[in-house]
């Protein structure tokens, strides 16, 4: 394959993923604000998303082999429809339903959708082990970037769903995502260039279960390191900042939306940039590939001071505090950059520590667990805000952080 055709491979994917990626951020932001408005509980809200984690897990093991089986591309084509249909199936959820009901339908809904990311996801980043320049450095900065820029855009999702809510309201804000996101798959399905790998026949499911120890040690890492993101990311902050901004009426309500859309992008974008960011700040092209399990270490446990430092904060500062927001805003912004890079040396990582004969079913293997970490972090997100609020929640990811610098201490050569 020429450079200039592998070169556009990986822009065409890229931008099916970005596109993908955007309706994600949007669709759980629609959900999360929908719901509690609606009167959800923290835990109910939690419920919404477990089986979004729970496909992932099972996703990430099957969809490795089959793209390993059929091809990158199919999995990629399979992903976006099914978010489509994802989207269009949201769009019939009917407001007089009990809440029992609602729950269940949107956790399906919600499985649906958690299948269609981990497929796009997986392929996605497993092309770029295949397309990513031999030369020292470059593979870290491809996947910095792929994986920078779709947080980024994910970011947007973010503002963009909580902005859809307020002006379209829930149903047609659904409905033009699947239109939209309908549109890149026709495209994608059209202008897809050669090249990337159409799949053997001989693949087997057993092989997706890694014998490395580097590799085994690398996912349990990212199980921790995803949990303790996700135990304050997903309920416990956007829930916080509600009961902080709003008063109740449909007017405070709309600007906390506002509010809360923008937080959560601009968390979400910054964290992208500074992934994509990463081997310029850890001068990439000066190091072995030796140094990388030893970064990881010492980013880990800095990482692991933000929350600590922010639980103590909330422990010993008076609530009514003018300047408390303000703190936790600033210190989740830290968390973010430090957390960037920590998530981009494992997505390096993962990729250098395969070949491209595995390069599915490794790259399916480690974002299982990373779908292990999100589920973790969100069942524990709801359970934590509901008992101690966001304090028990950040005080949670200390924990889980600390977890995976124990885990990262175990990598090799």
């Amino acid at each position: 394959m020429t450079q200039t055709r592998g070169f556009s491979a990986y822009i065409a994917v890229t931008a099916a993923y970005w596109a993908f990626m955007l309706t994600d951020g949007a669709l759980r932001m629609l959900v999360l604000l929908h719901f509690h408005t609606l009167g959800f509980s923290p835990v109910q809200l939690a419920y919404l998303f477990v089986l979004y984690e729970v496909a992932g897990i099972v996703t990430n093991l099957s969809a490795g082999w089959i793209a390993a089986r059929f091809g990158l591309t199919s999995t990629l084509y399979a992903g976006l429809a099914l978010q489509v249909a994802a989207l269009l199936a949201l769009s019939l959820l009917d407001p007089n339903w009990s809440i029992g009901a609602s729950v269940v339908f949107v956790m399906l809904v919600q499985g649906a959708s958690g299948i269609a990311k981990d497929l796009a996801k997986m392929s996605s980043k497993s092309a770029v082990k295949i397309l990513a320049p031999k030369a020292k450095g470059g593979l870290f900065k491809w996947v910095a970037i792929l994986t920078g820029s779709k947080n980024a855009v994910k970011g947007l999702g973010f503002l963009l769903g909580a902005v859809l809510l307020a002006t379209l309201g829930f149903v047609p804000a659904v409905l033009a995502m699947a239109g939209v996101l309908g549109l890149v798959l026709i495209a994608v399905l059209v202008g897809m260039p050669t090249g990337l790998p159409t799949g053997r026949k001989d693949a087997k499911f057993k092989e997706v279960f890694s014998k490395n120890r580097n590799i085994n040690w690398l996912s349990a890492a990212r199980v921790f390191l995803f949990g303790g993101r996700d135990v304050w990311f997903v309920v416990g902050i956007p829930i916080y900042f509600y009961a902080v901004l709003s008063d109740g009426s449909e007017e405070s309500n709309r600007a906390a939306f506002f509010l809360i859309g923008s937080f959560m992008a601009v968390w979400t974008i910054l964290y992208g940039m500074m992934q994509a960011s990463a081997p310029k700040l850890l001068r990439a092209h000066q190091r072995g590939e030796h140094e990388y399990a030893v970064l990881a270490q010492k980013w880990a446990l800095g990482l692991a001071v933000v929350p600590v430092a922010l639980t103590a904060i909330l422990l010993l500062a008076p609530s009514t505090s003018p300047m408390l927001t303000g703190t936790i805003v600033a210190g989740l912004l830290i968390f973010g950059a430090i957390f960037a890079v920590n998530s981009s040396l494992h997505s390096y990582l993962i990729l250098a520590l395969t070949d491209e004969k595995r390069v599915t079913m490794d790259v399916g293997f480690y974002y299982m667990a990373n779908a292990v970490g999100r589920l973790t972090g969100t069942l524990l997100s709801g359970v934590s805000y509901q008992i101690g609020g966001l304090a028990l929640c950040l005080g949670t990811a200390a924990g889980m952080i600390l977890l995976s610098w124990a885990c990262t201490r175990k990598l090799g050569d």
